[in-house]
């Protein structure tokens, strides 16, 4: 009797069991059947500013940087300037010790050797018809003849000179001009470089040959923005445009710049068409920008102010046509009605709307996903 009681409770609780998983299941899968209700963000139209804006990579540079250049070979034997520098138009910054060759040397004190010989020769005539002269011997043409080969050979023999002293030692002493042994900066401005060291040999500059730099010097406060600009963006960038400057190395601090040229031709780099661009950049006083920085210059194509705005994500574009999901009930639930816009200047993020849209007015935005525990 009680096994009976005992398997007739343990069947009614199966049963049970049973009856429970069943409506779990069906109660599970009507859940999942049901429609889930999508919400959406709700995003306002706003008053704002847009603008269009490029990007140019490049770096900073002095706008005339000069190579100091010897105007004679020899040795540097004394450096009288470092990089960093600041240096005056016209101070020296290296003197050259003047190594001569030795042809030329020779050849030069044998012209003065024979300049001597010669003017003692013709100084011995002159005097010998200038007494003649005074005691009425000669005729004076005879005379003033005399007086001037002797001046003749006066001057070849400074003239001799003058080339012995130059072969020797780089400059004649009646020379009014600066010694060429004397290297000097040709403008006023900072030494960038010095790429040589006392005891190189260096060689003059002329027509067959560019010679040893000994300086480099630039004017730091005239400073340049150099950049390239894509093809594809290079027709709406003219002369005159102001553009903004930020230097990485100097904390991203920005500059203002004014762009002064626009290249005429092309590049190609990295597969693209590249134009290249140059900017003047107002440094204030309290700044020193260094010669060769990078620095990404920010030039605003297009500008918009006052505008009204919508986020350009919150907008469904169908071929020239622009719609944007206008909400006409939240509550209970979200309803949105599809409406055309006109639009105008987007920066990417932001887009301006001409017509179509209020400041009033509500429209969707992005999908909110629900938490998932």
């Amino acid at each position: 009797m009680k096994n009976q009681l005992f398997k007739k409770i343990t069947r009614i609780g199966l049963l049970s069991l049973i009856g429970v998983l069943i409506l779990g299941t069906f109660y599970f899968l009507w859940q999942k059947a049901r429609p889930v209700e999508t919400t959406y963000e709700i995003i306002t139209p706003t008053i704002g500013d847009i603008a269009a804006k490029t990007v140019a990579t490049g770096n900073v540079e002095p706008r005339h940087e000069v190579e100091i250049k010897p105007q004679i070979s020899g040795i540097i034997a004394e450096l009288k300037k470092e990089a960093g520098d600041r240096v005056e138009n016209g101070e020296i910054i290296a003197t050259i010790k003047v190594i001569p060759e030795m042809v030329q040397l020779n050849s030069a004190e044998s012209r003065v050797n024979v300049a001597e010989i010669s003017l003692r020769q013709v100084e011995e005539l002159f005097k010998r018809n200038k007494a003649l002269f005074e005691q009425g011997v000669i005729s004076r043409e005879e005379y003033e003849q005399s007086e001037a080969d002797y001046l003749k050979a006066q001057e070849e023999r400074e003239t001799a000179q003058s080339e012995l002293e130059i072969v020797r030692d780089g400059i004649s002493r009646h020379s009014n001009v600066v010694s060429t042994t004397q290297i000097r900066s040709t403008i006023a401005g900072m030494i960038l470089d010095i790429p040589v060291k006392v005891g190189n040999s260096v060689i003059q500059s002329n027509n067959f040959n560019e010679g040893t730099t000994i300086a480099t010097v630039a004017d730091m406060n005239d400073m340049i923005f150099k950049g390239n600009v894509d093809e594809t963006e290079i027709g709406r960038i003219h002369n005159g445009m102001p553009i903004t400057l930020t230097i990485g190395a100097m904390e991203s601090r920005q500059f203002l710049a004014n762009l002064e040229y626009v290249s005429p031709k092309g590049e190609e780099k990295n597969g693209a068409i590249q134009f290249e661009i140059k900017a003047a950049i107002q440094i204030p006083n309290d700044a020193f920008v260094r010669a060769g920085y990078s620095a990404n210059a920010e030039i605003v194509l297009k500008e918009a102010q006052d505008v009204l705005t919508i986020p350009e994500s919150t907008v469904e574009f169908m071929g020239d046509s622009a719609f944007v999901y206008l909400m006409k009930q939240e509550k209970p639930k979200q309803v949105f009605e599809r409406k055309h816009i006109e639009t105008g200047l987007s920066d990417g993020i932001k887009i301006e709307v001409k017509q179509g849209l209020t400041p009033q007015d509500k429209i969707r935005g992005a999908e909110i996903k629900p938490n998932k525990e």
